[in-house]
């Protein structure tokens, strides 16, 4: 089958406010949650913002000789809580930040597995499996510590600024600006996480996609010697993360440090300011000390302040690439009208299947696969599409599957366009049995039922019996609940395509598309499959792309393709004598494979 080039997906970033109204997405599902967070966190920066008074107090009393006793065990006592109800609120927040993860990964499975096959084909899985793993760990600290932290970092901030201008105005003149002239240079790095991190990510779903690249291969990596090859391009890929993840980590670094340099440098300024204003009288050394103690104070909600803004340039990246996913175009969620009982008992009867003057190409701009095919298939029986390779054979199958949709022209079903069957609706009267036999990692009876998961027992074993899978399940250590492996690596090529021909049989299709399905399989297994497909063809459709001449022959119908077009119609007889591309193909006795 004809696929198209695989460019990326839309790397377009989005602006601050897509950015926001993303992030908001997420978090407003768990905003009592977060809300929960946010007040036990600002408890605990209430009973720290009283600590400078309480100490002020203190040492006025001691100055008095009064007693302190009360005012230490308050002291405590406050420590103790704010301690407290602080755990409390990060255990909240964290357990939500998990949950906003859950969902996002939730919400990015169920549009992957939803993808059109035109954007399936295009984007390395990759890419789009480190976007779902990744992208949205990233998401656990902007949703919701970043939210809070800057929200607590922002009132404890100017709660202090308030408390140390009731204390004294020149020294708070003092501390603004050296903060402002620090914090406006760890600003000016902040766009330079959010651009490293991004690439990073980027970087991380390119070593997804060189993995994926030799797992899908790796008997053909070892068969070719090429396992340093393969490590070097996973190993160059991984030094690019390593480098983008360097280049954020030093920009965290300075952005991290400004805050506690903000605060050491002020803390001279005050002390060298603050010790003459003590010198002169102009406030007593209790006030100096409390002021100091609420500098020291302004470090956690300055570094809280950076803390959510690197983080927020960190999850802008991953939101970035995650909202690049959700632009993707997919096909229609199932509706509940579309619900249907098991599979093969909808509506009864064989299927008919009519192409109207079919054009299809993959993109604008790329060579058409069909042009103008035409055919029609009444009914029950067999047809069989043939031709060299590169003829739009299998693509007949994908266009009725839906798979892609048709540029021009019509595909009916019933005499229905596919295109007004709920896709539900049309694909559970078909069995589908595609050109590599897709055998999914779980155990035989899994894959059995992959399509019919209502099938009961006798009829899986018959299915089993007619496709000479019994034997397969008789030397299995357990049988039909034995593991078959990635990709059904412990099954023969013959057994994987003989699993899934069971599987499209066990579904009780009204319109059966085999597409080579019998290309890996000996002359025993052969012949009787081929029996088998000849009695399912007496009450449903077959449709058989197929490059052995002993399964031609017995078609009800042969349609020959050649460039994207319908050459001729007819039975192997009369096509022997009237189509020469036909003849010339017959006459040697091994079809064309079809792509």
């Amino acid at each position: 089958m004809n696929t198209a080039s695989a460019p990326t997906t839309d790397e377009t970033p989005l602006s601050a406010r897509e950015t926001g109204k993303a992030l908001g997405a997420y978090v407003r599902p768990h905003r009592w949650a977060v809300a929960l967070g946010l007040l036990c966190a600002l408890v605990g920066a209430a009973g720290g913002l009283l600590q400078p008074l309480a100490t002020k107090a203190l040492v006025d009393r001691l100055a008095s000789s009064e007693s302190i006793a009360g005012i230490l065990v308050a002291l405590t006592v406050l420590v103790m809580l704010g301690t407290a109800v602080e755990a409390f609120g990060a255990y909240v927040l964290e357990r939500t930040a998990e949950s906003v993860v859950l969902a996002a990964r939730r919400t990015l499975v169920g549009r992957l597995l939803r993808l059109r096959i035109a954007e399936w084909e295009r984007i390395p899985p990759g890419d789009l499996m480190s976007r779902v793993t990744s992208d949205t760990t990233l998401l656990r600290a902007v949703s919701t510590q970043a939210v809070v932290s800057a929200a607590t970092g922002a009132v404890a901030f100017v709660a202090a600024i308030v408390m140390m201008a009731f204390l004294d105005v020149v020294l708070l003149g003092v501390t603004l600006g050296v903060v402002v002239l620090v914090g406006g240079g760890a600003a000016l790095v902040m766009p330079r996480i959010a651009r490293a991190t991004e690439r990073s990510q980027a970087a991380v779903g390119e070593i997804s996609i060189a993995l994926e690249r030799a797992f899908g291969a790796f008997r053909t990596v070892k068969a070719s010697g090429a396992e340093e090859r393969e490590t070097a391009r996973v190993e160059a890929v991984a030094q690019r993360a390593w480098r983008h993840g360097v280049k954020s980590a030093k920009w965290e670094a300075v952005a991290g440090s400004a805050d506690e340099l903000a605060v050491q440098l002020a803390f001279l300024a005050v002390l060298a300011v603050g010790g003459a204003r003590v010198a002169s009288g102009a406030i007593p050394v209790s006030t100096l000390i409390a002021f100091l103690l609420y500098l020291f104070y302004l470090i956690e909600p300055v570094a809280k302040l950076v803390d959510a803004v690197s983080s927020y340039q960190e999850g802008a990246a991953a939101i970035s690439r995650i909202a690049q996913v959700e632009r993707l175009s997919t096909e229609p969620p199932a509706r509940q009208q579309d619900a249907l009982p098991r599979q093969g008992t909808a509506v009864p009867g064989a299927a008919s299947v009519r192409f109207e003057d079919v054009a299809f190409r993959h993109r604008p701009g790329l060579p058409y696969v069909h042009q103008q095919v035409s055919f029609e298939v009444p009914g029950a029986g067999m047809t069989a599409f043939v031709g060299p390779s590169g003829a739009g054979k299998s693509t007949v199958f994908a266009l009725i599957e839906r798979f892609y949709e048709a540029t021009g022209g019509r595909v009916l079903v019933d005499g229905k366009d596919v295109r007004d069957w709920s896709l539900p609706q049309l694909r559970s009267a078909i069995g589908y049995v595609e050109q590599d036999a897709a055998v999914l990692a779980g155990t035989l009876r899994e894959n059995l039922v992959f399509a019919a998961p209502g099938a009961t027992d006798y009829e899986i074993r018959d299915v089993l019996a007619r496709t000479k899978l019994d034997t397969l399940v008789e030397r299995l250590p357990h049988g039909l609940d034995t593991p078959v492996g990635h990709r059904g690596s412990k099954l023969s090529g013959g057994e994987r395509q003989r699993i899934a021909i069971a599987r499209a049989l066990l579904r009780k299709p009204r319109l059966l598309l085999l597409d080579e399905a019998t290309s890996q399989l000996d002359a025993v297994n052969e012949l009787a499959l081929r029996d088998v497909i000849t009695e399912v063809a007496r009450e449903t459709t077959v449709l058989v792309v197929a490059h052995r001449l002993s399964t031609v022959t017995g078609a009800d119908r042969i349609v020959v393709m050649d460039a994207g077009r319908v050459r001729s119609v007819g039975t192997h007889e009369e096509l022997v004598g009237q189509d020469r591309l036909y003849a010339q193909l017959a006459a040697t006795q091994l079809l064309a494979p079809a792509r």
